[in-house]
């Protein structure tokens, strides 16, 4: 029995641990570590809701929106105002510009290279990786003999540049198994994303003043009115996402599975799952969202969310005390004591629905949406399935892999919506609807704004009075996935995903890599630590990239 740590764990957002105990080559035992505090909800009081749907987005430079909608929402709701039409299509566009900008970061930039040997697809042919893409039916947008030789100038500088310091290497030389031309080709597509996911931001920055940390969207609606330019350019770039992702995004995901099928069997993780629900419909009912909310319990079984079956366990992170409280009555009291997996290892609490972990994140929507009907998705997973084998086995899709292709569905999926959304503000613009803010019915009051990020279930609760916030909390969606043991000793859900995977390389285990990865987890949220009295700050992560 041995131990292998990766720490921090790079192409993330924010800092990260994973230590695993490791038997027979399996992973028989782990526990995440989130490294660092923030505290937002301190930095939130005596201050208005609408100042904090602008503050909270500072919580995270990729999913901003996302904070600043879930905020106002509970702004909503405690001041008793439902938002106009007009303004619930313009936040829809918004949300999904950054879904997609954050799912193509994702899929291309951070967890690609797990997969993709850019350095052996030197080696490949130009014209066959061409032929190749027409066989996998994905796009090939560039001319890959240039890619080849930009890509030899970096191998032969010795400079790798954005290519550096991975496992390409790891499971002694055989944990990349893409052949060449599949390498080159999906590299070059690494490369577009790059230009792809400064498109999607360009929307949110047209609709939201700048990206990221909007200006636009507040209590009450949005600030954004359209004119005729900003419309045509909002429809250009929409439909130029909308390609591109639909004819890569899906294709690229299917193209691993038959050289990582391994990756369906393993990662799957505790098989419960949350979504509160994104993109608002017309009734603005949580269920009714595009993507709906719901709860799916052991087999996958459906219910409607009930807000007091949450709860916070503190037992074992660096907090005071060991309470397990509804975070409406939340306390966010830190205090570090020292890295003990045997009691506190983390400054992630671990959030429970009815004393169960839970996992959230894009397979988490895609199942609930599923087992909602939504017509797009459940043809889509059908479909998946279809294509890899295993019709009507939707289990398999609880698994790294699975993980992983499935949130390609949702970004197909929202590409879609946002061209349906961009028609839609025209017609009622064209039909002389004005109205984008409604100001509030009263004050005083309670609101909690259930909402998704990119990497899963959202939630602010505040308290107001005379205008004022008087309590906040903040449950973000990494905080359900790293979560440490809860108060029933039940491991999180990406710590449970860790045990099971097999560890071939113990100095690079690259499936424990590719199985954090699925998540895509961040814990921007907590970047670090200050001390009020010396105003020093710094960082409780302070090795070198790598593993111990």
């Amino acid at each position: 029995m041995a131990r292998t740590v990766i720490d921090p764990i790079t192409r993330i957002e924010g800092h990260l641990r994973a230590e695993m105990e490791v038997e027979d080559g399996v992973v028989t035992d782990a526990w995440v570590s989130g490294g660092c505090f923030r505290g937002m909800e301190l930095v939130v009081e005596n201050r208005t809701p609408a100042d904090a749907a602008m503050i909270v987005q500072r919580i995270c430079g990729v999913c901003p929106v996302s904070h600043c909608h879930a905020a106002s929402i509970a702004g909503e709701k405690a001041y008793g105002i439902t938002i106009s039409n007009n303004a619930r299509i313009v936040r829809n566009l918004i949300e999904g510009a950054q879904f997609l900008h954050s799912h193509i970061l994702w899929f291309y930039n951070l967890c690609a290279l797990d997969y993709v040997n850019p350095i052996n697809g030197l080696s490949a042919d130009p014209d066959a990786a061409t032929a190749l893409a027409a066989e996998l039916g994905t796009s090939c947008n560039s001319d890959l003999k240039l890619v080849a030789e930009r890509l030899t100038k970096f191998a032969e500088n010795k400079q790798l540049s954005i290519f550096s310091g991975n496992w390409f290497e790891s499971e002694n030389g055989k944990g990349y198994t893409l052949p060449p031309e599949a390498d080159l080709l999906l590299t070059s597509h690494y490369l577009e994303a790059l230009s792809m996911q400064s498109k999607a931001s360009e929307i949110s920055g047209l609709l939201g003043g700048k990206m990221p940390h909007i200006m636009t969207s507040t209590v009450g609606g949005t600030m954004w009115v359209p004119t005729e330019e900003k419309l045509d350019d909002l429809w250009a770039l929409v439909n130029e996402v909308y390609d591109w992702v639909t004819a890569t995004m899906l294709p690229d995901t299917l193209a691993l599975v038959p050289y990582y099928s391994d990756a369906l069997k393993w990662g799957g993780g505790c098989g419960r799952y949350i979504a509160w629900g994104v993109f608002d419909n017309k009734s603005m009912e949580m269920n009714d969202r595009y993507l709906p909310a719901g709860v799916l319990g052991d087999n996958l079984k459906l219910d409607d969310v009930d807000e007091g079956k949450i709860s916070e366990y503190i037992g074992h992170s660096w907090y005071k005390g060991d309470s397990d409280l509804n975070p409406r009555e939340g306390v966010t009291d830190p205090e570090f004591t020292e890295y003990n997996v045997k009691d506190r290892y983390t400054w992630c609490k671990a959030p429970s629905y009815d004393g169960q972990c839970m996992e959230a994140g894009g397979l988490s929507r895609l199942l609930v949406a599923y087992k909602r009907n939504v017509k797009f998705v459940k043809e889509q997973i059908d479909g998946l399935l279809e294509t890899l084998g295993v019709p009507g086995q939707i289990e398999v899709l609880q698994s790294t892999l699975g993980r992983t292709a499935a949130r390609q569905i949702e970004s197909v999926y929202i590409a879609g919506l946002m061209k349906d959304w961009v028609a839609e503000l025209i017609e009622a613009v064209k039909g002389g609807d004005s109205e984008f803010f409604r100001t509030p019915a009263t004050t005083t009051g309670d609101g909690t704004g259930f909402w998704e990020a990119p990497r899963g279930a959202l939630y602010h609760t505040e308290h107001v009075k005379d205008g004022k916030i008087t309590g906040y909390q903040i449950i973000i969606p990494s905080t359900w996935n790293i979560a440490p043991l809860n108060a029933k000793g039940e491991h999180g859900p990406m710590e449970q995903a860790l045990i099971g995977v097999p560890v071939g390389d113990m100095e690079q285990p690259i499936n424990a890599l590719r199985t954090v990865h699925s998540f895509d987890p961040c814990t921007a949220c907590a970047v670090h630590i200050t001390e009020p009295k010396t105003g020093k700050s710094f960082s409780t992560v302070t090795s070198p990239w790598g593993v111990k």
